[in-house]
């Protein structure tokens, strides 16, 4: 038997698929790394907020002194932690909720738009990404 052929298609094959692999790998690492960035970002901020109580709303507790906070002041709270924090690394940043659902701690959200390292048919264009932390405010 004389088996010819070329391994030429078989090689290009490979190597295609090899760089799909690679692309793919890269942009979900790339994808993995914003995303922590951004909620260390949002556990940050949830901190700040949650420092943001009024001293003249403590009170004493059965468990100790009680912390009260206010949606207000924790959004004022974010606000400022923001603009002094160097966030240029971020595209399009924007505070989706800030405040307090309970009265003793911050939750914050934040959205940022992440764009792949390389643009393809595999992955989008840019994807926007959102993250939430909270925060609890106490003192002992």
């Amino acid at each position: 038997m004389n088996e010819r052929g070329s391994m030429l298609p078989l090689f290009g094959g490979a190597v295609v698929l090899s760089l799909v692999i690679i692309f793919g790998v890269s942009s979900a690492t790339s994808l993995l790394i914003e995303r922590q960035r951004l909620f260390a970002l949002a556990d940050s901020a949830a901190l700040a907020g949650a420092e943001s109580f009024d001293p003249a709303l403590l009170r004493e507790g059965a468990s100790g002194i009680v912390v009260t906070l206010e949606s207000d002041r924790v959004r004022g709270a974010v606000s400022r932690f923001l603009a002094t924090t160097d966030v240029s690394g971020f595209e399009s940043l924007a505070v989706e909720r800030a405040g307090t659902g309970d009265g003793r701690s911050a939750d914050v959200e934040l959205s940022s738009l992440w764009r792949p390292p390389l643009v393809s048919e595999f992955f989008p264009a840019a994807l926007r990404m959102s993250v939430s932390a909270r925060s609890q405010a106490f003192i002992r």
